[in-house]
């Protein structure tokens, strides 16, 4: 996953001339059903996920909340303000722009990135433009572990000041901490 975000890095150098920073850094067990979400981070920023094989069956979707916002005349920000997916009612209005991403597998490596924006729409598609996601647990094992690597990726001019030491990046390839999260709300770190 390090060595794929140098890559994209140095690709959007190139395309656009700004780099790529870590904005947060984990390992996480999460065995929690989930509705639509972005994850908290700056305007124009990805989720670059690593998922471990497991037991624990689950299903991700993908959600274009851009394009929803935009043809309803609103900004992301707003759409989210004003329906939040969180709700039936806002959950329904965006399934038309939901699609499953067929290829992902438990039993699999893999790694998935999300565009994790929030920026409006633009028409010369000069910004990145967010979607939402949404994984579904099918048979939640607390005594098993559904482990998911996970980092936020915001784009950067050239020069600023990581957020994230390389202290930092060399901890999250060597760790065996995970956090764990129990069906109470509670989170726990397990060493494995």
């Amino acid at each position: 996953m390090v060595a794929l975000k140098q890559e994209l890095a140095t690709a959007h150098e190139t395309t656009r001339g700004e780099t790529l920073q870590y904005v947060s850094l984990g390992r996480f067990d999460q065995q929690n059903s989930t509705k639509p979400h972005r994850d908290n981070g700056p305007e124009e920023c990805f989720l670059m996920l690593g998922y471990e094989p497991t037991e624990v069956e689950s299903t991700l979707e993908i959600s274009d909340y851009a394009l929803c916002a935009h043809e309803l005349g609103l900004t992301p920000a707003a759409f989210l303000a004003q329906h939040n997916p969180m709700f039936q009612s806002g959950y329904e209005m965006l399934q038309p722009f939901a699609t499953q991403v067929s290829c992902f597998s438990s039993l699999d490596y893999q790694i998935i990135c999300i565009n994790n924006s929030s920026v409006p729409y633009s028409a010369d598609h000069s910004t990145w433009l967010g979607t939402l996601h949404t994984a579904t647990i099918k048979n939640p094992d607390t005594s098993k572990r559904r482990v998911i690597n996970s980092t936020l990726i915001s784009s950067i001019p050239p020069g600023m000041k990581d957020v994230i030491s390389q202290v930092d990046v060399e901890d999250f390839l060597s760790t065996n901490l995970i956090r764990r999260r129990d069906y109470g709300g509670h989170q726990q770190t397990d060493d494995f």
